[in-house]
């Protein structure tokens, strides 16, 4: 029950944000009393750092399987990323936003995971890329992964960019071709225009 909880949870904040949730909407939109809640979660701040937690575990599950399927490193990059296409898409301000304005400590130990996490991943996939000749050898591939990094989450950032709803997946997608144009030799250039027209079509 909590695991469903916990799930349903995660999906409700990130489309609407943590703001203007509360814990009655939660209840509701689980068919359950908020009594039944509070058997699980002292609070709100408690139930959220549990979901973003739990989220943020599944969601590099979700990868590793993506990355064991064998595709090239630009296509892994690409399928990685339809993996969070639904998700941000229903609120008018970002929902990480929110989480760094509203639940600071939640969004610190999750960001600090998910950079060594994000970091490891990106630079498994450099060698990858590199080994298939569709990356350049000389990038230096801390400094790439950091800086991918830093650019996926500024579109997160208000004073850089507006946000509206339904505009989040395709910044990403220029996050994701601006980074893939920064390293791609010739080849994979070519690879990555199949797979932005393949994009297109879906």
């Amino acid at each position: 029950m909590k695991e469903i909880i916990l799930k349903k949870t995660a999906d409700i904040f990130l489309k609407f944000g943590f703001k203007s949730v509360t814990m009655d909407d939660i209840a509701n939109d689980l068919g359950m009393s908020k009594k039944t809640l509070y058997k699980y979660f002292k609070n709100k701040e408690d139930l959220v750092d549990q979901a973003i937690v739990n989220f943020h575990e599944n969601c590099l599950k979700k990868i590793n399987g993506v990355c064991a399927i064998g595709y090239n490193a630009i296509e892994e990059n690409f399928e990685i990323k339809k993996i969070f296409k639904d998700l941000l898409q229903s609120s008018d301000e970002s929902p990480m936003f929110q989480l760094k304005k509203y639940y600071p400590n939640t969004f610190n130990k999750v960001m600090n995971k998910e950079f060594e996490e994000f970091q490891n991943c990106i630079i498994t996939n450099i060698k990858k890329g590199i080994n298939e000749g569709l990356y350049i050898k000389s990038i230096n591939k801390s400094v790439v992964s950091r800086f991918y990094f830093s650019l996926v989450h500024s579109v997160h950032d208000d004073q850089l960019f507006t946000y509206k709803k339904n505009s989040i997946n395709q910044l990403e997608i220029d996050v994701l071709e601006y980074h893939t144009r920064a390293i791609a030799t010739t080849k994979g250039i070519k690879e990555l225009e199949k797979q932005l027209l393949k994009l297109n079509h879906i």
